[in-house]
């Protein structure tokens, strides 16, 4: 059904008698821990991606999985399953061919209606970027387990070691790309009239310090929103009003929001802060500052 998922499904399990939790889905931002065991308890078709990972130790999120998780969680891989090839000139995490994902997406069992929830270990970048690609796929049944497994633990949860029993299906159906984007060239022809969101950390932004691309700087025009603001303490996302206010600074309009970042990854988690806040329909920029700084012809700010 393109962007939508099919409300009849939803119908249909309601009609059946649907569980508490089933009668508020789809969940298409966060879900609650609370929420997610009662999911767990139920027999309702749900899909869990556990997202955790390492820029530094690539196989640590996987080990850690391998280890314990949480029940039904299979994994998915930032390198292998939420990223394409890498060219060199394309970024570090690439968006994979729509058609390829569509197919990952049916390997873990994901079809129209059925409910996905990811999450990661560290504040949410990982998971939102899984959710941003199942949204982009036009899956919109899927959300962020708020505050990660420390939360699903504080809410009676446990973690297990067990496999998940997984059955596959086949190809989610592919439709046009249901998430808003934009490519370095179209953002450089618009570049004096876009509002940039850079959701990298303040000495990042401003070239003090550079880890990971052999470039520092920023995307001129560009304004940093570190992509942890967007938590509270607890490492649960801020209410909806409270981030609602603090995005408006970057735009009357959400829908002229571009959102950056090293990779296309953490930029995700300020795009689900503000579809959290109902601000929808800011664009990603996949590519961005690995891309971006790759030719040497684009400009580059810094400070």
């Amino acid at each position: 059904m393109g962007r939508q998922h099919d409300p009849a499904v939803w119908r249909r399990r309601r009609a059946r008698g649907a569980t508490a939790w089933s009668s508020e889905m789809p969940h298409r931002t966060l879900i609650d821990a609370a929420t997610l065991l009662a999911a767990l308890a139920g027999s309702e078709p749900l899909v869990v991606l556990d997202c955790r990972f390492d820029l530094a130790d690539t196989d640590a999120g996987e080990r850690a999985w391998r280890e314990r998780h949480l029940p039904r969680a299979q994994y998915a891989h930032l390198d292998r399953d939420l990223a394409g090839a890498r060219t060199g000139h394309n970024g570090r995490h690439p968006l994979p061919a729509l058609q390829a994902f569509a197919q990952r997406a049916g390997a873990w069992g994901i079809a129209p209606g059925v409910q996905v929830v990811t999450y990661d270990d560290q504040g949410g970048p990982y998971a939102a970027r899984a959710w941003w690609m199942l949204r982009w796929l036009g899956h919109e049944a899927a959300a962020v387990l708020d505050g990660g497994p420390a939360a699903f633990i504080a809410a009676g949860g446990q973690l297990v070691a067990a496999p998940p029993q997984v059955q596959g299906r086949p190809p989610y159906p592919v439709h046009a790309p249901a998430m808003p984007a934009i490519d370095a060239d179209a953002l450089l022809a618009a570049l004096a009239t876009t509002p940039i969101v850079d959701a990298r950390s303040a000495e990042r932004f401003r070239g003090d310090a550079e880890p990971l691309d052999p470039v520092a700087g920023h995307i001129p025009g560009a304004r940093q929103r570190f992509f942890l603001d967007n938590l509270q303490a607890d490492g649960r996302f801020k209410p909806p009003d409270m981030l609602r206010r603090e995005f408006a600074a970057y735009a009357a309009a959400p829908a002229a929001v571009v959102h950056q970042c090293g990779s296309g990854v953490t930029a995700c988690h300020n795009l689900l802060a503000m579809e959290h806040a109902q601000l929808a329909g800011s664009r990603l920029y996949a590519g961005s500052w690995s891309e971006w700084c790759s030719d040497p012809a684009r400009p580059v700010a810094r400070g």
